[in-house]
């Protein structure tokens, strides 16, 4: 019973149908905040969200009944039943914030869908990397900051008043949001050389540091697929070396029986 369950749930027809609700359940909680259609198809649409969570439920408890402790060891287990009891938040006033995660839903996607799975995989395992990188880049963020701090506050005192303000400023400059004309070109009217110190906190922070996070991510990526790969190529050997096992068996025991 245990072991059809296992085979039922994790055939890809069940896997595409789950995909398949959870798209859905995507486009009826967009849905649900057009006032216009909540009036004409409101209570349509509840009926189906209630059902469609409904079958995420059934769904959780098969695969909890199937691998039950192991259940708990699984990330992605772990993952799909929080997002499903986000969306079990009874929907009252004090709970109303919540209830709005039960979009979180759509993120289910991620689980279903390997090859999303593969990338989030990635990147969690460029963790290290990148907190790392990030490390460095605040230690940068933090000078500039101060030396801005001290070079600009009594002029412009709107960007870099205090440390707070230059280290938003800075970061608006980071992203190269309206840098020059917004913010460089009105300090070097006064200071005409800060376009040096602006230059550099642009070549060490956006062409740099954001460099290296990207770096960090791909080469997690590449590192992923590899992994998976000889992961598929000892599942392959271990396939074939049982299949040979099995027809060495069946070759003996022909030859016992001609015998």
């Amino acid at each position: 019973m245990k072991a059809k369950i296992q085979v039922f749930i994790e055939s890809s027809s069940i896997q595409r149908f789950i995909i398949i609700l959870i798209v859905i359940n995507a486009v009826i909680l967009g849905m649900e905040t057009s006032k216009p259609l909540m009036q004409a198809y409101g209570s349509w649409l509840l009926l189906a969200n209630v059902l469609i969570l409904n079958v995420f439920v059934i769904e959780l408890l098969l695969r909890l009944y199937v691998h039950r402790l192991r259940f708990f060891t699984q990330p992605w287990s772990l993952f799909d039943t929080a997002v499903v009891l986000v969306a079990l938040i009874p929907g009252s006033q004090a709970f109303a914030a919540l209830r709005a995660l039960r979009v979180l839903r759509v993120l289910r996607l991620l689980s279903m869908v390997p090859t999303m799975r593969k990338v989030i995989e990635g990147l969690l395992s460029a963790i290290p990397g990148i907190a790392s990188v990030a490390s460095i880049m605040m230690l940068f963020f933090y000078v500039f900051a101060v030396v801005g701090t001290h070079l600009y506050s009594e002029n412009f005192p709107q960007w870099f008043g205090t440390l707070g303000n230059t280290m938003y400023t800075l970061f608006q400059i980071m992203t190269l949001e309206s840098w020059s004309m917004g913010i460089v070109r009105p300090v070097m009217e006064q200071h005409p050389s800060a376009w040096a110190f602006f230059v550099v906190y642009i070549l060490v922070t956006t062409f740099t540091m954001l460099n290296l996070f990207i770096a960090i991510i791909v080469n997690a990526m590449h590192s992923s697929e590899d992994e998976l790969a000889k992961e598929a190529r000892l599942d392959m050997k271990e396939t074939l070396s049982a299949e040979i096992r099995a027809m060495e068996q069946r070759l003996l025991a022909e030859i016992s029986k001609q015998k």
